[in-house]
């Protein structure tokens, strides 16, 4: 009556290999580390850096516990592990003057953090720990402060261009468009020139609101932002900024990373782990822009040192070579929607890029007019510029173009990442930073599992007293249900933080509160005269219901808590929800199987250590 087929048992073990496997890294702690990635935008670690790191370590007589070369992600890092802290500083301090020849322009960033020390097999098969949030593991926030007066001068300036082009395809040519202050300014020589380009920018600019102004001999078309609309760019700008920025730091292989908006301005940086602060600047301040602009400047620039003529900027390429590029701006990063690697109809590797739809048709507008003439993408970091590529314009371009030319495969998925990442739409400064030390992380974790441990033993000593071998198998479905919370958390590679912590302390609780539910109904079949195996078999059909419902109830409230929440509060709702879904695995499938294990072939049962059975005269 009371016995699981054979595939039910295979599904109990399988739940406990799988809890104590991926629950298993999360004992072996963290030890010091050294992180190295690259410096620049354009700089790939590979294997001979390896090889620089390996060598430099053996000729300083300097031992790392472990040397990994993570080339998974799209820029790969090295990481090392050592034995304490005075090892750690001096791998640094070494590594730096090796790799990086110039310390005001270093070519990678040698960085402190703190790394698992879980052995390689459990590596091997993706067991990983779970990411320990800023509170517990220590790291580095920051606060940023965007300046949304840049974005919008941005975006006049790409108003500016756009009602550029549209007058000069209507001819409308003795028109000069300028951004001036917050205002785009139409400068007209009469009134029907005017007129027409009041009702064209009015018709195809539509996010400026526009008037018609004379002034003495002359007329003028003024663009300004309408309070909402102005509202709306700043938000897409400030939602840019967060995008890009996570991209950035994401590829940098900092371990989960945490990039949330605050306030309407701001913008909030975690990285835990992360001990160099001045390193951990380095990567917030990796955040390069793109522009795209013509270079068809007739005449050879004859030496570095010679001014740019009027409406150019001068830049270097390749070698150092000059090269005179338009100031006016094609397109910025954050147009680009997507970039990837291509070959060409000569089966070359090239770069497939895919702008958004007003990219797309300014591209299209400038490129008609500019056929067999260079077009340059540079990208602007830590104040320097690099020109990326000069390819010649050989047919009409739209939302989707290539990039072609000799480039290797190897550089042109470097160019795709690059501009895949996109571009702030606004600059931003550091106004804040604070270091949490690793010393007060241990603390906090301490005390956050002291809560759980202490918890859970009260727990077990009430449940068993009260409901005997039942209330023993209760502990055991719980301790289950612990266990595949953690790998379940692990295997999800989530962030546990000190609200996390709570979630866990609060799902032993609504874990248990389901065996009792299963408990009572079996000693409620035992009172109104039900043999032993018939209550158990009740017990748990009936209990089922109710633990059903109350725990989809509870669901509704974390996935609320889940959508709506951010920061903390959603680090809760993820350990809450997974919380609610494994107890009901633990206390209905895994205490079910444990009672049929120990009473399933007991065919003339009698009687159940269940604690006592209160009689009906009891209640009367």
């Amino acid at each position: 009556m009371n016995r699981y087929p054979p595939w039910k048992n295979v599904v109990m073990l399988l739940a406990l290999a799988v809890g104590f496997l991926y629950t298993l890294p999360n004992f072996f702690g963290e030890v010091p580390g050294v992180q190295i990635s690259s410096g620049s935008a354009t700089v790939k670690l590979d294997s001979s850096v390896l090889d620089t790191v390996e060598s430099t370590l053996n000729e300083n007589d300097v031992h790392a516990n472990n040397i990994i070369f993570d080339s998974r992600n799209q820029n790969p890092t090295i990481y090392l592990q050592v034995k304490d802290t005075d090892t750690q500083l001096r791998v640094k301090d070494l590594l730096q003057k090796t790799l990086n020849t110039d310390p005001n322009d270093p070519t990678y960033i040698v960085s402190l953090n703190l790394q698992s020390a879980s052995p390689r097999w459990l590596s091997a098969l993706h067991a990983l720990p779970m990411h320990l949030g800023l509170d517990l593991r220590g790291g580095v926030h920051f606060l940023l402060q965007v300046d949304l007066h840049d974005a919008l001068n941005k975006r006049l300036d790409s108003d500016a261009t756009d009602g550029r082009i549209l007058l000069h395809d209507k001819s409308i040519d003795d028109s000069y468009v300028n951004r001036i202050g917050q205002t785009v300014v139409v400068n007209c020589k009469n009134q029907d020139d005017a007129s027409r380009a009041y009702h064209l920018l009015a018709d195809n600019i539509t996010e400026l609101s526009w008037h018609l102004l004379p002034v003495s001999h002359d007329y003028k078309v003024v663009g300004k932002f309408a309070l909402g609309v102005q509202k709306i760019v700043l938000d897409s700008a400030l939602k840019q900024n967060i995008l890009t920025l996570n991209n950035r730091v994401n590829e940098l292989g900092v371990a989960e990373p945490i990039v949330h908006r605050q306030g309407e301005d701001r913008i909030v940086v975690e990285l835990p782990g992360v001990q160099d602060t001045a390193k951990a600047k380095d990567i917030i301040g990796r955040t390069a822009t793109l522009e795209a602009r013509m270079a068809d400047y007739p005449n050879p620039v004859r030496s570095i040192k010679s001014p740019a003529p009027d409406g150019y900027d001068l830049f270097t390429q390749g070698n150092g070579a000059p090269i005179y590029l338009k100031k006016q701006i094609i397109f910025t990063g954050h147009r680009i929607t997507d970039a990837s690697v291509d070959f060409d109809e000569h089966q070359r590797p090239s770069v497939k890029i895919r702008l958004d739809a007003h990219g797309g048709q300014v591209l299209r507008d400038v490129s008609r007019n500019n056929i067999n003439k260079m077009m340059a993408i540079v990208l602007f970091e830590k104040n320097r510029s690099e020109i990326l590529t000069v390819a010649t314009i050989r047919s009409e371009l739209g939302e989707n173009f290539q990039i072609t030319g000799q480039l290797t495969p190897q550089a042109a998925t470097d160019l795709a990442l690059l501009l895949r990442a996109g571009s702030l739409a606004a600059p931003m400064e550091i106004i804040e930073e604070r270091t949490l030390g690793p010393s007060v992380g241990l603390d906090n974790i301490r005390k956050g599992f002291n809560s759980v441990q202490y918890g859970f033993l009260a727990i077990t000593v009430f449940i068993i007293s009260y409901y005997m071998l039942f209330g023993l198998i209760s502990v055991i479905a719980l301790s289950v249900n612990l266990f595949l919370l953690v790998a379940a958390l692990s295997i999800i590679r989530a962030t546990l933080t000190l609200p996390g912590i709570a979630a866990i302390a609060l799902t032993l609780g609504m874990a248990i509160d389901a065996n009792v539910l299963i408990n009572e109904r079996i000693r409620e079949e035992l009172r109104h005269g039900a043999s032993a195996q018939l209550s158990i078999q009740n017990g748990f059909l009936h209990a089922w219901v109710t633990i059903l419902d109350s725990s989809i109830t509870m669901l509704i409230a974390g996935l609320a808590l889940l959508t709506f929440g951010s920061g903390p509060v959603r680090g809760f709702a993820v350990v809450y929800c997974i919380g609610i879904l494994t107890s009901m695995f633990s206390a209905v499938f895994f205490a079910r199987g444990l009672v049929n294990i120990w009473y399933g072939k007991k065919k003339r049962l009698k009687s159940l250590a269940i604690g006592q059975i209160w009689s009906p005269k009891d209640y009367t």
